[in-house]
């Protein structure tokens, strides 16, 4: 048998797959179903920072206009039941640890450092293993300088640090001026980990009745080529632990970002899309291939391929096709 096992966060993982934040994440049914599944650790779905600053008709009256409310946030309101959202989802926390053995990592969508965060201690409190923080504003404000919008997010991660002892793990979103940068200043917080990268809701336009609609929901193999880029550029430099998401639905992918210098990856698209047996089949594939290449452990290849670990370093710096277009042939 191959040694499966990672650490990532802090946490020790019976394998790298963990289950992402989504609508698969959101009940105890489904929690132990992708334990049963095999899943190296599961994050809930996020809650959200507009959730937890007021109830529902204070949101509304006191929210709209902020720059950093989701579009979707006052359908959303006008559109559910008002519930105990923050009492809800600490129970599922409790719940969580009581069904399934693997970590449990709460999530929290949010962009700002209001009194929502004395979550954090109830969440602790209920016996997560960490918090995911989920960090984005769009900077769509042309006022706004960039600065001014990474120290939001350098403030939030201290308030929440402070507040709690389990690790502080960050996902983030690609769109920063420098993001190598970045991603360097958020390791130096007191944070255990960071997830590239965050998958956003994106309009699309449909064309016959003139309205915008929802599209791209889930993530394409394709979309992995960012996140590995930049975890094999940063993963030996910038000390933190990596977990690489969207994009990974195989267990090629697995392998690939392991390669590059990730811990754990994070998946959801591909479950959607195939079914909670996808799992096994990438931990089947992942150790036959271990097998196969007589690696025992994931620590004995971790970063083989990385910027640093890699025989030809180019192609992780290369932004431009040149040479690669020349013969090209579809």
């Amino acid at each position: 048998m191959m040694n499966l096992s990672t650490n990532f966060a802090g946490l020790k993982l019976n394998n790298p797959i963990i289950a992402a934040s989504s609508g698969l994440t959101d009940s105890i049914k489904s929690i132990k179903s992708l334990a049963n599944a095999g899943v190296g650790a599961i994050v809930l779905k996020s809650i959200f920072e507009e959730e937890i600053l007021m109830e529902m008709e204070q949101i509304k009256q006191q929210m709209t206009g902020r720059p950093y409310v989701y579009p979707e946030t006052l359908d959303y309101l006008d559109e559910e039941p008002h519930v105990d959202l923050i009492s809800s989802y600490i129970e599922l926390i409790e719940k969580a640890k009581k069904e399934v053995k693997i970590p449990i990592i709460a999530s929290v969508n949010c962009v700002s450092n209001q009194k929502w965060t004395y979550i954090a201690k109830e969440i602790e409190s209920a016996g997560a293993d960490a918090i995911e923080l989920n960090l984005f504003s769009l900077p769509s404000d042309l006022e706004k300088p960039a600065g001014e919008i990474e120290q939001m997010y350098t403030d939030l991660v201290n308030e929440v640090c402070s507040q709690v002892k389990i690790p502080i793990i960050l996902k983030i979103s690609p769109y920063f001026t420098s993001l190598g940068q970045m991603v360097n200043k958020f390791s130096k917080l007191p944070i255990k980990g960071i997830v590239l990268f965050n998958r956003y809701y994106s309009p699309d336009i449909d064309i016959n009745n003139l309205a915008l609609a929802t599209s791209f929901v889930l993530s394409s193999p394709s979309e992995i080529a960012q996140p590995l880029r930049w975890i094999a550029l940063l993963s030996d430099s910038v000390k933190t632990d990596f977990a690489a998401s969207t994009g990974v639905h195989t267990g090629a992918d697995v392998i690939k970002m392991l390669l590059a210098g990730a811990s754990v990856v994070q998946v959801a698209s591909t479950i959607y899309n195939n079914g909670e047996g996808v799992i096994k089949e990438m931990t089947d594939f992942l150790s036959n291939w271990m097998k196969e290449n007589e690696y025992k452990s994931i620590k004995d290849f971790r970063g083989k391929l990385s910027l640093k670990g890699s025989n030809n370093k180019a192609p992780w710096a290369r932004v431009q096709f040149m040479r690669e277009f020349r013969n090209f042939i579809k």
